[in-house]
């Protein structure tokens, strides 16, 4: 008998997360120069991290031989002025796929369900079905989530909803108002996982508001991420914002030690340097415009993403993606998320986004 035979069905079933492929693979797998190739896959921060994190991370690494602070008071007390939110309202995670999991395996069990929509992040199955519990796909509206066809799915077996917004990979947005009134449609036993991740990316008109809800909304986890504007991916740091009380039960399920010290360290310097937030999304905005007009000369559609990537449709996806990376260039194929005629190309540095324009173009023609 296989070993793997000893796990529960729903485990077996998985099909494992892929992220985007790293340079140094496809150098091995191609014969290239990882200086040639340009990877614009895994919605990374193209400006890398804040100066103000670089140094913290320096000193940082002087202390790696002492386990990190458990409670991450000093970052605990960073995220709390700058969101204005208590202290024992916040969770931090290992990257924030770590607070959609401990959501999962605080709340979820066996003859539970989870609702999320067509084409979302594909770590909302994956936490559910890890734990048991029975995920519930709401069909998608021109690509966005369709609220009321959420609130139609919920059951008395509902106990998480995971919103993405904007959601990834289709990048779309729904309106803060249509948002704010779905919390309050949805029943109080059932929680809602607001996941934005790319919260950063939005203008000031669409900014959420969300975290202003909290004090009315008990049922509602806020999750954010350092790994998008703030560039640290490689570190794995992100939190979660939610009732006290919830709150509890995410820390009771999360493991000791979860968030490394120099992530700590990385991350509250990261909060305090607004700059290179704000110079993050002037790239993102000015490089967005350049990659959608690309595509429109091309002849190619794609849709109107609120984030720091864009998914656009392209007759035989999966050839063309082996074409882009034959000659160096690294995109996301989003066939796994139902949507088999598309590439989603993250928003990079100018010369990146002409490298995949031009290369795209000699593909095509």
């Amino acid at each position: 008998m296989r070993l793997s035979a000893l796990a529960p069905d729903y485990i077996r079933a998985i099909a494992p997360y892929q992220g985007g492929k790293p340079i140094s693979e496809l150098a091995r797998e191609m014969g290239l120069n990882e200086a040639d190739i340009v990877k614009l896959a895994s919605n990374e921060n193209p400006l890398g991290i804040s100066p103000k994190a670089q140094m913290a991370i320096d000193d940082a690494v002087f202390d790696v031989a002492r386990y990190p602070d458990g409670n991450s008071f000093a970052l605990r007390a960073a995220v709390s002025q700058k969101f204005d939110v208590a202290h024992n309202q916040i969770v931090f995670g290992n990257g924030s796929n770590d607070i959609l999991e401990l959501a999962a395996r605080a709340f979820l069990h066996a003859g539970c369900e989870a609702i999320y929509s067509q084409h979302a992040f594909a770590v909302y199955p994956l936490v559910t079905q890890a734990v048991g519990a029975t995920g519930v796909v709401v069909p998608a509206k021109d690509y966005a989530h369709d609220l009321d066809g959420f609130l139609k799915a919920i059951t008395p077996k509902t106990r998480l909803i995971f919103i993405a917004n904007p959601n990834n990979p289709t990048g779309t947005l729904l309106n803060k108002d249509a948002m704010r009134a779905f919390i309050h449609a949805v029943p109080r036993h059932v929680l809602i996982v607001l996941d934005e991740a790319y919260d950063e990316y939005l203008s000031a008109e669409h900014k959420s508001e969300a975290i202003s809800w909290l004090s009315e909304f008990d049922n509602l986890i806020i999750s954010r991420t350092f790994s998008k504007a703030y560039g640290l991916a490689g570190l794995r740091i992100g939190f979660g914002l939610m009732h006290a009380d919830v709150a509890d039960m995410l820390n009771r399920v999360r493991q000791p030690f979860n968030v490394n010290s120099i992530a700590q360290a990385a991350a509250v310097a990261s909060l305090a340097d607004d700059d290179f937030v704000a110079r993050s999304y002037a790239l993102n905005k000015a490089g967005m415009a350049q990659i959608t007009q690309g595509l429109t000369q091309l002849g190619l559609s794609y849709i109107p993403s609120f984030a720091n990537f864009v998914s656009f449709k392209v007759t035989n996806a999966a050839n063309v993606n082996q074409q882009l990376l034959k000659n160096g260039v690294i995109v996301r194929p989003v066939a796994n998320y139902e949507m088999p005629d598309y590439l989603r190309v993250s928003i990079g540095l100018f010369s990146e986004n002409a490298r995949f324009l031009d290369v795209l173009k000699t593909i095509l023609t």
